[in-house]
């Protein structure tokens, strides 16, 4: 697996091998390129940046939005949801690299929203967002054992540089 950060362009170049099934399927654009040193028909592969999708959890409607427009300006796609329920329902349908939510919420909190996420999706990573750190994420809870804490309040640069050393990882 070629690691690729975001913003980046690679070019891929292979020798044609009869063996080895065509990539056309799995990346975003293929063509061919001729070798002008040793006239061999090489292929070439421009891996596009993969862009990740957050799945974020807020019930304040401020909030929210500020956390949208700082993670969409870093270069993240981000579906925001109101409460757990709703955000657990776009999860069913579609796989996110992250859920970042708040932890009390209505209708369902975000330690139930994150087990439940996690049962979907064991390798979804999960940042929690909440001013209630101390205690909501206890022994007792039932929050995923790698979840991230980021306690309000926060400046949106810190939580950009979070999300970025989290999914890095």
């Amino acid at each position: 697996m070629l690691p690729v950060a975001r913003g980046e362009v690679h070019t891929i170049y292979t020798l044609p091998n009869p063996l080895t099934p065509p990539l056309n399927g799995c990346l975003p654009r293929v063509g061919s390129v001729r070798d002008t040193d040793n006239s061999k028909n090489l292929h070439w592969i421009t891996v596009l940046e993969m862009i990740q999708k957050i799945l974020l959890a807020e019930d304040d409607n401020d909030m929210r939005r500020f956390l949208v427009k700082a993670l969409e300006k870093a270069g993240y796609k981000v579906a925001s949801f109101d409460n757990g329920a709703s955000a657990y329902d776009r999860l069913r349908e579609e796989p996110f690299s992250l859920l970042l939510t708040d932890i009390v919420m209505p209708e369902m909190d975000g330690i139930e929203l994150a087990r439940r996420a996690t049962e979907l999706d064991p390798d979804l990573k999960v940042m929690f967002i909440t001013g209630f750190a101390a205690v909501a994420l206890n022994s007792d809870s039932k929050a995923p054992k790698d979840a991230k804490v980021l306690s309000k309040p926060f400046h949106l640069r810190d939580l950009v540089d979070e999300v970025n050393k989290l999914l890095a990882a």
